[in-house]
């Protein structure tokens, strides 16, 4: 059988955090759709969240392989178990300092290239797609003669606006933490601050992480290009921008979570939830359309609970019906599971608000008709989500790229109202007061900006949607970057 009869094989290896893993367990399931074969290699601990994530794919009769690579945590000074990112922010790590953690967690995924390389040896992919943290991932490629995608988890504002802070450090410029400065060569005109920028370009990061950082730019540049989890026309000024002003080779074939097309799907993605689909979906059957605020914060951040408790207080201030999810180690200060709760507030609310203590089926939950907004960290699942779903945003950004993200939703798209946090940080954010959190969630379900920003946001969702459809963007991009890699292996 000739090379351009074989299967095409792709080698996916998904960073150790939820927020980059399901994205990558979707993009598997979206290529094995289009007759790729698709090899997952993940470690140990990771295999349950692996091997739940491509069951629908398997069980219409489309094989995905799971390799098994082990994850020196305890050699590098990890406690074992601590295989993924969001082990690092949970209640399991008190008394622990998260830099330290991370630091460490980074050391073993650098240990992972010679055991990856072994499984690259023995099944001879023809593309290794490597998430953003795995910078090592490029030369491994380059050694079997076979192209590395990078896939970074975010969108072109959030890629572009990050390349032009780091090539031009315009925060140098400002007098203060707090005094605004705009972005250079960004379209747009973007402000930030000092106290919004990513901690390694603040200089809040030891050089340790700021070195991991240059080498992750560092493998971007030599690599065969970037898969994006976006849509070219959401983003079209800053997809040109990335690919003819930035020079990279990029295919935005998102949203992936679009993969996910029924009920048993949504429910499925991620963690096992803390809520059956059918008592979620009674609750929000109960409500009139556009009634409800949903507030979920991702699976790694965090929150004193004297934050979470005037969140709270802040909601019942609102008068809105509510879907509150916390993690059940949201509070790593937390001595009692209720702690962070108003006296009496669950009684209070009985029928108006619904916690949901652990993960949460959110696509599900986004896409109900009585969801009239979003109260989000702005992570880039999360905010995808969100417009995939075709509704407004309080934006409530702690960390990573999510200020980015925050400023796309609000000054780009307009889409979403700012709850008003001023600064990164990697573990506790600003503290928010209830009056802020009461204004921001009424701008978004009843203030007069409210319709404007409906009607805006369902346009980006039709267009999104549309996007993954046959001849759609994402659907071509997605086509045209399978015929290249088969042309390349051709010759």
């Amino acid at each position: 059988m000739g090379s351009e009869d074989r299967q095409l094989h792709i080698f996916f290896l998904p960073f150790m955090a939820h927020g980059h893993m399901i994205p990558t367990m979707d993009m598997a399931n979206l290529f094995v759709s289009r007759g790729i074969k698709a090899t997952i290699v993940t470690t140990p601990l990771n295999v349950p969240f692996v091997a739940k994530s491509i069951q629908k794919t398997e069980s219409l009769g489309l094989k995905i392989d799971i390799k098994v690579i082990n994850f020196p945590a305890v050699e590098v000074g990890l406690p074992e178990g601590y295989e993924t990112a969001d082990a690092m922010t949970s209640s399991k790590a008190q008394g622990m300092d998260m830099a330290v953690l991370l630091k460490k967690f980074f050391t073993a995924t650098a240990l992972l290239q010679g055991p990856v390389e072994k499984l690259m040896q023995e099944g001879r992919p023809d593309c290794l797609i490597a998430d953003m943290f795995f910078p090592w991932a490029t030369d491994s490629a380059t050694k079997f003669g076979i192209p590395r995608l990078v896939f970074h988890g975010t969108g072109f504002f959030a890629l572009c606006t990050a390349e032009c802070i780091r090539l031009y450090e315009p925060q140098k410029t400002a007098s203060s933490d707090s005094e605004s400065f705009v972005v250079p060569n960004l379209p747009g005109d973007i402000t930030f601050t000092r106290k919004q920028m990513l901690g390694h370009q603040n200089g809040d990061d030891d050089d340790d992480i700021v070195k991991l950082i240059n080498t992750v730019k560092e493998s971007e540049l030599t690599s065969y290009g970037v898969i994006v989890n976006s849509v070219y026309e959401l983003e079209q000024t800053y997809a040109d921008h990335y690919r003819k002003v930035l020079g990279r080779r990029a295919w935005p074939i998102g949203p992936l979570s679009l993969c996910n097309r029924d009920m048993e799907d949504k429910v499925q993605r991620g963690k096992e939830v803390a809520i059956s689909e059918h008592e979620c979906m009674k609750w929000l059957d109960s409500k009139k359309p556009n009634s409800v605020i949903y507030l979920c914060f991702g699976s790694i951040a965090n929150f004193k609970a004297s934050q979470l408790k005037e969140l709270a207080l802040g909601l019942e201030a609102s008068g809105q019906s509510f879907i509150w999810v916390v993690r059940k180690d949201q509070s790593i200060n937390q001595k009692e599971e209720e702690d962070w709760l108003p006296e009496g507030f669950e009684n209070r609310m009985e029928g108006k608000g619904l916690i949901i203590r652990g993960w949460a089926p959110q696509v599900l939950i986004l896409d109900h008709y009585a969801i009239g907004g979003f109260v989000t960290h702005c992570g880039w699942n999360s905010t995808l989500e969100g417009i995939t779903a075709a509704k407004p945003m309080v934006t409530w950004p702690l960390s990573a790229d999510q200020f980015y993200n925050e400023k796309l939703v609000t000054e780009v798209l307009k889409i979403g109202v700012p709850v008003g946090v001023k600064q990164w940080v990697r573990l506790y954010g600003d503290f928010i007061e209830r009056e802020a959190i009461e204004k921001s969630v009424t701008r978004v379900m009843l203030g007069s900006e409210a319709e404007a920003m409906r009607s805006r946001v369902k346009e980006y969702g039709e267009m999104v949607r549309k996007a993954v459809e046959e001849g759609g963007s994402s659907d071509s991009n997605l086509k045209a970057l399978i015929q290249e890699l088969k042309d390349r292996r051709a010759v």
